[in-house]
């Protein structure tokens, strides 16, 4: 029998809300997959209709700061946010985050956009657009994705960097290129 208390207090050491505070969050929409894989900080803000599945953590340190909107989607394959050092990562509405992605702060994920497979992101701001299910690709919010280090860049409403170890702005492409307009 899990012993709920004992994790709780773990969880308290650490600054991360309890079982009971996690699947809380369902109540205003988020749906929750596995509470004991899910660390969230007490100071994180989240919005409503996120989805998280398993072996997300989102954390902040007293002096970070996290905010997330609404309708993401957190994993499948984990996700890991952290927010330290007076720096805040900001997370928009109806983004993807998936397959391993982590964020440190600063960064800015605008509404839309997509940040798919084990690729590391600092000091980035991906553009604000539509969500992944858009028709119209260009006008989806930026991605990244593949695996490697992305650090300081800058990516403006449907762009995109496919990278593999480093990412770099001279890859970056339209995600028309990847996916054709219908």
């Amino acid at each position: 029998m899990i012993d709920v208390a004992k994790l709780d207090l773990v969880r308290a050491e650490y600054g991360y809300l309890s079982l009971a505070e996690t699947l809380a969050l369902t109540e205003t929409g988020n749906a929750v997959f596995d509470p004991f894989s899910l660390l969230i900080s007490r100071g994180v803000r989240i919005g409503q209709g996120n989805i998280f599945y398993p072996n997300v953590t989102l954390t902040c340190e007293t002096d970070g700061q996290i905010v997330v909107g609404s309708h993401n989607q957190f994993g499948a394959g984990g996700f890991t946010a952290r927010a330290e050092g007076g720096a805040s990562i900001e997370i928009g509405d109806g983004g993807r985050y998936t397959l391993g992605a982590s964020v440190s702060a600063p960064a800015q994920l605008g509404s839309g956009s997509q940040i798919l497979g084990a690729v590391a992101v600092q000091d980035c701001v991906l553009g604000a657009g539509r969500t992944f299910r858009d028709a119209d690709p260009d006008a989806r919010g930026a991605v990244l994705k593949g695996a490697g280090r992305a650090r300081g860049l800058r990516l403006a409403r449907g762009q995109v960097i496919q990278g593999d170890g480093v990412f770099d702005a001279a890859n970056v492409k339209p995600q028309s290129f990847y996916h054709p307009k219908v």
